[in-house]
């Protein structure tokens, strides 16, 4: 972890003031070190480092702005702002957790191709802080970002595929892959079609931890490892960012880690359909008709709307089981962006006591998320004059919406089911984490799960 969190006292940390905007005098600070502010013209404004030296000149500790109450997450910053070396906070945040998470996820740097690593910093755990859920949290965190931002080139379906047995094999879980044509034998056909155009076969992955009568939970992440729009051909422009487009399973397979790191009492499956949506003589074509595992025929209106596709089969699976809480998480549509902009994911369920719970710890450990209803009078719009259902609308309204009523044709049994769509991707840098992949909600499922299952 590129910020140490040590549990044990830190001899000669040095302490970091959080000083609210205009908040100074109220600080506790020592007359020198409120001259020195006021003579660098720091006022407490939010997300501003200052190195205070003592009165010989040597390294004191540091003021850190909070400006009218940013939250938490905001105090990720200091892993870039102060000197290396060991820290403490002076007194102890009013979210000591969230502090702590905060200074781990900030320090996060890629260096899978050479990028530097950030500086080297350990911090004081605050009193009460359970150091060990700290680090699960941001372990997940960092596998999520990691995947999301390894391109296509090495993430292909069969990386996807290594990255998920790896995991598995940390936690030992059992790893099982239906791939390419055996799709079609085991009854997966619109995996298959979505994957068949690529030189990386398609594959449905399915990863189970946990003992057998344990509560069932189940998550389903989008795995489209990069997506050209197949034959309806996105251009340039919107294929920059397609390495992205696995960020539902990359997001997933982060709370997987969480999950089994820390030993919830849960029958924990994680299913991953693996494809790469090309272009090439055998990809599906707009028109086509698709049969699915759950029987549904569906009429291919965009070939660019193929995560719903591959998501469907693996839903259809999934639910045919029962679970207690079924998950999905998928990189689906830019209506969800358009609605609600790059950090604020939408999510859908029909499960009332979900979406309070979701929309508590959404707050409660700031990972923001926002509720949108499976609006019913929209379903008639993926009306098909030639199957049962077509995969896009007609007129291009309420996108999130639609896709999410796709979805939810394919989930019948299980009483507990949630869809998100993410972006997974930070568009500029922020103090909890720089610009790329990104965790979306994940942090917040699983303050739920260890809940209700912990």
């Amino acid at each position: 972890m590129p910020v140490e969190l040590v549990e044990t006292k830190l001899q000669g940390a040095l302490p970091v003031h959080l000083v609210a905007r205009d908040g100074l005098e109220a600080a506790g600070l020592a007359p020198f070190a409120v001259a020195w502010a006021k003579a660098n013209g720091f006022s407490g404004e939010a997300g501003r480092t200052l190195a205070v030296p003592s009165e010989n000149g040597a390294l004191a500790g540091a003021l850190f702005g909070t400006g009218d109450g940013e939250g938490a997450l905001a105090l990720g910053a200091l892993s870039k702002t102060l000197p290396e070396g060991d820290w403490h906070f002076a007194s102890i945040p009013a979210e000591p957790e969230l502090a702590a998470i905060a200074l781990a996820l900030g320090g996060y740097v890629f260096t899978r191709y050479g990028k530097k690593p950030g500086k080297a910093l350990r911090f004081d755990v605050p009193a009460g802080v359970d150091a060990a859920r700290v680090r699960r949290i941001a372990d997940g965190v960092f596998l999520a970002r990691d995947l999301v931002n390894t391109p296509t080139s090495d993430m292909g379906p069969d990386d996807l595929e290594k990255a998920v047995r790896t995991l598995a094999a940390a936690h030992k879980a059992e790893v099982s892959v239906i791939k390419g044509d055996e799709l079609l034998t085991q009854n997966f056909p619109m995996i298959h079609a979505v994957g068949r155009a690529s030189t990386g076969a398609p594959r449905l992955i399915d990863m189970i931890w946990g003992q057998p009568g344990a509560p069932k939970v189940t998550l389903v992440g989008k795995g489209v490892c990069f997506d050209t729009g197949g034959l309806d051909i996105k251009p340039s422009s919107g294929m920059l960012l397609m390495k992205k487009d696995m960020g539902g399973a990359a997001n997933l397979l982060g709370l997987a880690s969480m999950i089994m790191a820390a030993g919830l009492n849960v029958r924990l499956r994680v299913l991953i359909p693996a494809v790469e949506n090309s272009i090439a003589g055998n990809a599906f074509r707009p028109g086509d008709v698709l049969a699915s595992r759950k029987g549904i025929t569906v009429e291919i209106g965009n070939t660019d709307a193929e995560g719903r596709l591959v998501l469907g089969d693996a839903l259809a699976l999934a639910d045919d089981e029962e679970p207690q809480l079924l998950v999905d998480m998928a990189t689906l549509t830019g209506a969800a962006r358009v609605a609600l902009g790059p950090d604020l994911p939408p999510f859908y369920t029909g499960d009332e006591a979900l979406a309070s719970d979701l929309a508590e710890a959404s707050l409660a450990v700031e990972d923001p998320l926002w509720r949108l209803p499976l609006w019913r009078p929209y379903d008639a719009k993926l009306s098909s004059k030639v199957a049962d259902i077509n995969n896009v609308t007609s007129d291009g309204f309420a996108g999130s919406i639609t896709a999410a009523l796709f979805l939810k044709r394919f989930v019948e049994k299980t009483a507990s089911w949630a869809h998100f769509d993410i972006f997974a991707w930070n568009p500029a840098d922020r103090a909890h984490g720089p610009a790329g992949g990104e965790a979306q909600g994940i942090r917040a499922l699983e303050r739920i799960i260890s809940t209700r299952f912990g």
